[in-house]
């Protein structure tokens, strides 16, 4: 429907086989039309998981878009992960059982969803590796990012969603039809859903953030982080993090909106990281990452966000785009982002610091029944 060109190639005997077909044809259409493959981006989707929503293929996209090389979308795993010895036998009992190795550190997993995201030119060397190996190590590889993390590539991981989970079982199809009967399909008809109610409204939240950082003295030399880039040259911000105030302006805006509180909530009032080992020291583009799962954890979508930091220094125009893209691969959704300056006016004017002002829109993911 929407002009998009689609060739079919027939599958191989395994996964790795048939992506590399679906991986040779994109090869060849990027040669035909002299596209590079160093900037082409590659999803590689399980058709188990038929109910992954668009906005995890986006983020997925913006972030190789954004410089990765290889990125996964993941959910926080809730249940508590045990390593086990196979061959352990626990009591005076004749059956087998297995035995309990180490219990793993829940805050650092993750449960990997698709679609995963490549740049072409990683994934033809990512198969050409493949093919190098012997077949048991090949078969120990289960997925594109594992080969990946065996080429010692970097992979970037960005929020997924609870809906794309993957069909294999008989349970897991009982949970999808549950969560079509959940959200439903679209309406039969204009303004009414199939049995003949009004529409549910989606109520938009706005929220604002805000947050100023001053100026390190010059007795004090700090490198400069502002809008998720490095300023070299630039005389750094007094803070928590890396003193990223536009970063931590859309974080409070997006707290905000969702009505979950603020940064020193949820990352330490008096120190950021404090209260969470695994944020300690965090750059203002993870605390963005961070903030981004929770507002959706919390049942929201992010619309988008703007930001306008006032500041004499840097010279922001041209690197805004370079900005821009860095904040919404973190975010997840797009970000706007703009400078001025006070006419001299105020700290800002003196350049004795830097004050953000954001704005943030989400969507709830249940909307409101509509009053008839």
């Amino acid at each position: 429907r929407a002009g998009i060109p689609v060739i079919v190639r027939d599958g191989g005997p395994s996964r790795p086989a048939s992506v590399a077909r679906g991986v040779d044809a994109v090869a060849e259409q990027a040669r035909h039309h002299g596209w590079d493959e160093r900037s082409l981006t590659v999803l590689v989707h399980d058709a188990a998981r038929p109910l992954t929503p668009a906005d995890v293929a986006e983020r997925v996209a913006r972030q190789v878009e954004a410089g990765s090389v290889a990125v996964v979308p993941a959910v926080p795993v809730t249940d508590t992960i045990k390593r086990v010895d196979p061959a352990g036998r626990l009591g005076h009992h004749s059956e087998q059982a297995e035995q309990v190795r180490e219990t793993l550190p829940r805050a650092e997993l993750r449960a990997v969803q698709t679609p995963q995201g490549f740049t072409l030119e990683f994934l033809l060397r990512a198969f050409a590796h493949l093919g190098e190996l012997k077949a048991e190590e090949a078969e120990a590889l289960t997925d594109e990012a594992m080969v990946a993390e065996a080429l010692g590539v970097d992979v970037a991981v960005v929020s997924g969603d609870a809906r794309a989970l993957k069909i294999t079982t008989p349970a897991d199809l009982l949970a999808a039809e549950a969560l079509l009967a959940e959200h439903g399909s679209e309406p039969s008809s204009p303004g009414t859903d199939p049995a003949g109610r009004p529409p549910a409204v989606v109520v938009p939240r706005v929220g604002i953030g805000h947050d100023v950082h001053a100026v390190a003295s010059a007795g004090e030399p700090r490198e400069l982080w502002l809008a998720g880039l490095h300023w070299p040259g630039e005389q750094g911000l007094t803070g928590h993090s890396d003193g990223d105030a536009v970063a931590h302006a859309a974080c409070d805006a997006l707290f905000s909106a969702a009505g979950v509180g603020d940064l020193g909530v949820h990352f330490g009032a008096d120190t950021l990281g404090t209260d969470r080992e695994d944020m300690e020291g965090a750059s203002g583009v993870r605390l963005l990452e961070e903030a981004a799962r929770i507002v959706r954890e919390a049942g929201f979508e992010i619309g988008s966000i703007s930001v306008q930091f006032v500041a004499r220094r840097p010279k922001f125009g041209p690197r805004r785009e370079e900005a821009q893209r860095v904040l919404s691969a973190a975010a997840g959704a797009p970000v706007a982002l703009s400078a001025t300056t006070s006419d001299g006016l105020g700290f800002t004017g003196r350049g004795e610091g830097v004050l953000a002002t954001a704005t943030a829109v989400l969507i709830p993911q249940s909307p409101s029944p509509a009053v008839s």
